[in-house]
């Protein structure tokens, strides 16, 4: 035990958990959300209204809850994972008959104030569960495969109503982020190697179902496809999007055209500019330098989040940390590889910078579960 942690014994213990807190990670969660209200500032012709005022409040509440969150011992957190999973799955279920619809898609419930999105509750809920499912199965059984089927059920069910809505950005987060808990807990690499040679093959049924009765996936999500694959075939259309997008992100040069001086954003070229394709935006008008200092304060965070997991003796702390890194790695990294044309579109918003309310708060929750594992991981004796 170090001397500083030696002292802090003898402080009060409410008072040591604010010690403990891990401020680095909350600055730079604040770093990054800041980069989010400068552009929803911009897209919006210079005012606050109608995407950065609402941003900064919801950011505001986040924080608030990421710190008492992060307050409450994570053993609670773990008890009441399995809970939390079934309550976000029926949310799912009252989303798929009572659901409101918004660009084609059925994916909310309207809270009045608010329109909840449970998918996005989902996607920490799988990792928390998964996570405490490790923690408590014997280290000696987590290949063994009745034991690797368990998890693998936790994540496919809500997987398969996300899919529904349609969300395939979603779902695709969900399959990758509980699979990245498991591999983290130990199961061996076998398994995955097996699903990947297994997705190889749906990926094929895929394209051999177009046009049959059996079709697998929505006619949009076949021209979301086609678009990945060769924009310039419809650029008027379905190639719109992404090559409005790759306009943005190759004008910007090295240092941008300038604060508010985006030509593809402040002529309404680029569609979903406050949500999915804001980091096309930020490439405009300041370029490569402002493009890689978000991806740097987005890696740092990650880092924070590994740094964390590797020092915590706690199974569960550390897993449940791994896996929300990873799931917020996954969110950057396909939003980003979306709007450069690198991955198909399938409507993932930039974490902490795309205008929403239910991603804002449940990443802010998200986190404040990080800094609990944190607070109270084991320390000397």
């Amino acid at each position: 035990m170090s001397y500083l942690e030696h002292n802090l014994k003898t402080v009060p213990t409410g008072l040591r958990k604010i010690l403990y807190f891990n401020w680095g990670l909350a600055l730079l969660l604040t770093a990054v959300a800041s980069v989010g209200f400068i552009m929803l500032y911009s897209v919006a012709g210079g005012t606050l209204m109608p995407w950065s005022e609402p941003q900064m409040k919801r950011f505001a509440v986040g924080f608030v809850l990421m710190f008492f969150v992060g307050m409450v011992p994570i053993w609670f957190w773990r008890n009441i994972a399995g809970l939390a999973y079934i309550a976000t799955f029926i949310l799912l279920l009252v989303v798929e008959f009572f659901g409101d619809v918004g660009m084609g898609a059925q994916r909310w419930i309207d809270l009045g104030f608010m329109r909840l999105q449970p998918s996005e509750l989902m996607k920490i809920n799988v990792v928390m569960l998964i996570a405490a499912y490790y923690d408590w199965l014997d280290i000696k059984k987590v290949s063994r495969p009745l034991w690797v089927l368990i998890p693998v059920v936790i994540i496919l069910l809500p997987t398969a109503l996300v899919l529904k809505q349609p969300d395939l950005g979603t779902a695709i987060l969900l399959l990758t982020g509980g699979a990245i808990v498991m591999f983290c807990a130990g199961v061996h690499w076998a398994y995955f190697a097996a699903v990947i040679a297994s997705g190889v093959g749906l990926v094929s049924a895929v394209f051999a179902s177009r046009g049959t009765t059996w079709q697998l996936i929505k006619d949009y999500q076949f021209r979301r496809i086609d678009t990945f694959l060769d924009p310039s075939m419809d650029p008027h259309d379905a190639g719109y999007h992404i090559t409005q997008s790759k306009i943005a992100l190759g004008s910007g040069g090295w240092s941008g055209k300038g604060f508010m001086q985006g030509t593809q954003s402040r002529l309404s070229f680029l569609p979903e500019k406050h949500t999915d394709f804001i980091f096309t935006t930020l490439a405009e008008e300041f370029g490569f330098i402002g493009c890689i200092t978000l991806l740097v304060l987005y890696g740092l965070i990650i880092l924070f989040c590994i740094s964390s997991a590797i020092d915590n003796k706690n199974r569960f702390g550390a897993l449940v940390t791994l896996g929300i890194a990873s799931t917020f790695f996954l969110f950057y990294a396909v939003n980003m590889a979306m709007v450069m044309g690198l991955a198909p579109v399938v409507g993932v918003p930039l974490p902490l910078v795309s205008y929403g309310g239910s991603a804002m708060l449940v990443l802010m929750v998200a986190f404040g579960v990080v800094q609990s594992a944190h607070i109270h991981k084991p320390r000397g004796r």
